[in-house]
């Protein structure tokens, strides 16, 4: 059996301005992840990696996207993302100062 790492399942955060209303708003945060991660496998990352309760974690699988560079199309790869509902009071603070 593969031994687990955090890094292998989250990518980066997300930081957008629709990310960071939800951060300071709804305590949410948003990450993006691995494309062959689960649901559970993103809340123990966050939990190891943060030390944080994940109360829930909602999945986001976003399409390919189209590129043109000079004459030549490709496609991007697909990405997804999770956003991530932590336990009340806890926050991720590396992430809230950031913004």
């Amino acid at each position: 059996m593969k031994t687990f790492h955090y890094a292998d399942i989250l990518v980066q955060p997300h930081l957008s301005e629709k990310a960071n209303d939800l951060m300071v708003s709804e305590g949410k945060y948003v990450f993006q992840v691995s494309v062959n991660a689960t649901k559970l496998d993103v809340a123990r990352a966050i939990k190891e990696r943060f030390n944080v309760d994940v109360v829930d974690v909602n999945m986001i699988n976003l399409p390919r996207k189209k590129k043109k560079v000079g004459r030549h199309d490709y496609m991007k790869n697909k990405r997804r993302k999770a956003i991530i509902s932590l336990a009340e009071g806890q926050r991720i603070a590396e992430l809230s100062e950031a913004v």
